[in-house]
């Protein structure tokens, strides 16, 4: 028989898989994971193309089609993934209204005169964002430099200002001329360049000039670890399994895109409700079990639960055609049923994170729905429900820079890490680029590796067509929200939980912001316990008992409460000095049963034999 296009096409996107992928020791292919037999026929395997049309972004389409889209995913290269077309509606929306704006031009004009007239009245100066660390050295304030600071802190606020647009500039528009300008601006801050920093000038001094040839060593070391496909964060010696993810525990459950891990219990008696944890599958789930000293897993294991937690496989061009309902069935439901075999049938204290506190809620309103009583109560954790205030990233999901991403994803069968990296990276520039660039090559010093950076240095990739459904459904169209998203042929919703909520929000966080994670206050008119930690997406969630400067605010709104704006509920939260942790496990304390034995772990007659070792063999897929 001859091959069909669309073989040909899959057989091409399995060879560029082979031929890019990681030939080490550390690749593990479906092939050489065993799966136990006894589960294959309860843990549905993924739907491969079943309802495709060639109208879903996903799908293969035809000649004409895959032209189209070999070209665009070729121009991404240039741009970065960034659409042309989307930034160029933005800035003509921008430019056209201030064109026929004569008043507000004026208005710019004369703002533009009383900043130069600032900057020559040193007790006018202002002072940098917060959160903005560039110029916090002392060096910076002293002549000149800071008078360059200045220069340029006012200059920025001028285009802060001016990029707002006058009335009719749409608001997305709006957001995305503000936030281009500001990181074309950050790329001239006089902290980036060498004679205009004091620090680098200090540092070249104190070291006859060393500290460029230290950082032309670290360029070059740079350069060709990413020559080699390699991230620039260095693991820093830290290996899965033997200085993180360390909590001992078993997998019990192996399917195509996830491990369930069961952990031993640490003290005599636990309570028989267990917790199921579903973190993001943008990272590895050991960010909730990182070192001993800050593992969130390990603390709990500690206070007296049977913790169970989900372990995503790495996909690769394979898991192309895998859903955003695959990993709702293979991931939360097939780990509902282990949890609820191995536990004797107890609810279910449910914690999802992140991308998982999404799909968790997704999975726990079909269960609502449809009678299923397995959870007793639902934890999110920088978890967004509602995505019309997702923050800065909502920049990157209008329908031009969306088709864009499903051609680049469609050549390679998935989103790389390097591209997921980027986006973050650009929301906290300063941060996340430009310091260590300045740390890194103009002082000449490398940051000490630590846990989380061996993390961030352990990249995952994304399905494309779970991704595709994941930043349309949800970023573009809000399907979730509004009642559109569909499980099993209907719509669920929010509002079908009746179970308590226990959510966190941290307050410098970029990728969920906090008044995103709020607005479960208005999808569920049930019991919520809202927390606002400190730190940010990562750090404020990984906050152990110790942790230096940490607090956090908490309230609970009763069922049926009265909804409260999230600026009065910051103002009238009660302040709380250390780790949000304690306050959790007091929550789960007060709706858990008195403490017993311990479950066994696994279940060889129930279908869940122990299969190998935490933290498993999905966690070290590279």
């Amino acid at each position: 028989m001859v091959p069909s296009r669309l073989d040909q096409m899959r057989a091409m996107a399995g060879q560029r898989g082979d031929q890019t992928g990681d030939a080490g020791a550390k690749a593990v292919t479906a092939a050489a994971v065993p799966r136990p037999a006894d589960r294959s026929a309860s843990v549905p395997a993924i739907d491969r193309g079943g309802g495709i049309t060639a109208a879903e972004p996903w799908s293969w389409g035809g000649g004409a089609a895959i032209l189209d889209r070999l070209l665009h995913a070729s121009q991404a290269r240039l741009t970065g993934s960034l659409s042309p077309a989307s930034l160029t509606l933005a800035y003509l929306d921008w430019a056209l209204h201030l064109a026929n704006a004569p008043g507000r031009r004026l208005e710019l004009l004369e703002e533009a005169a009383r900043q130069w007239a600032r900057l020559g009245t040193p007790p006018r100066w202002i002072a940098p964002a917060r959160g903005d660390h560039r110029f916090a050295d002392p060096a910076w304030a002293r002549p000149p430099f800071n008078a360059i600071a200045q220069a340029f802190l006012l200059g920025e606020a001028w285009w802060r200002d001016a990029t707002r647009g006058p009335p009719g500039v749409a608001k997305s528009h709006g957001d995305v001329v503000s936030f281009v300008t500001r990181q074309a601006l950050d790329v001239f801050a006089p902290s980036n360049f060498p004679w205009t920093n004091p620090e680098v000038v200090q540092a070249t001094i104190a070291r006859g000039g060393r500290n460029f040839v230290d950082g032309l060593r670290n360029f070059a070391e740079d350069l060709q670890r990413l020559a080699g496909g390699l991230p620039t964060d260095e693991a820093g010696g830290f290996v899965v399994g033997r200085d993180v993810a360390v909590t001992p525990g078993k997998v019990i459950l192996r399917n195509e895109l996830m491990e369930l891990i069961q952990y031993e219990p640490q003290t005599g008696t636990v309570h028989p409700e267990p917790i199921l944890i579903v973190p993001a599958w943008i990272m590895k789930y050991y960010i909730l079990d990182l070192s001993p000293n800050n593992s969130f897993i390990k603390f709990l294991v500690a206070s007296g639960y049977s913790v169970f937690c989900v372990s995503w496989r790495n996909p690769g061009p394979e898991l192309r055609e895998t859903s955003l309902d695959d990993y709702r069935r293979l991931g939360v439901i097939a780990a509902i049923d282990a949890v609820t075999a191995i536990a004797g049938g107890q609810k279910i204290h449910a914690c999802g994170y992140c991308l998982g506190g999404t799909l968790l809620t997704i999975a726990a309103a079909a269960m609502a729905r449809d009678g299923d009583d397995r959870l007793l109560t639902v934890s999110l954790l920088a978890a967004q429900t509602d995505f019309t205030e997702a923050g800065e990233l909502q920049l990157f999901t209008d329908e031009s820079q969306l088709a864009l991403l499903d051609d680049v994803m469609w050549q390679q069968g998935y989103l790389d890490s390097t591209q997921m990296a980027g986006a973050f990276e650009m929301l906290r520039s300063n941060d996340l680029v430009w310091s260590r660039i300045i740390k890194t090559y103009l002082l000449g010093e490398r940051e000490k590796p630590f846990d989380l950076m061996a993390l961030n240095a352990d990249a995952t990739r994304m399905p494309f067509r779970m991704h595709s459904e994941y930043l349309r459904r949800m970023f573009l169209h809000n399907d979730l929200a509004e009642g559109r998203y569909r499980v099993d042929a209907r719509p669920v919703a929010v509002s079908a939980i009746r179970v308590p909520i226990f959510a966190v929000g941290t307050e410098a966080d970029h990728v969920a912001p906090w008044r995103s994670v709020y607005k479960i206050h208005l999808l569920n008119e049930g019991e919520i316990t809202f927390v606002l930690t400190s730190g940010g997406h990562n750090a404020g969630i990984v906050s152990e008992p110790g942790h230096p400067g940490r607090h956090y605010r908490i309230a609970r709104r009763a069922a049926q409460g009265f909804y409260a704006a999230p600026e009065f509920w910051a103002e009238t939260a009660q302040e709380h000095q250390g780790s949000w942790w304690t306050a959790w496990v007091d929550w789960l304390d007060a709706r858990s049963s008195a403490v017993g034995p311990p479950p066994a772990m696994g279940g060889a007659e129930k279908g869940y034999p122990v299969l190998a070792d935490a933290p498993g063999t999905y966690v070290r897929e590279s």
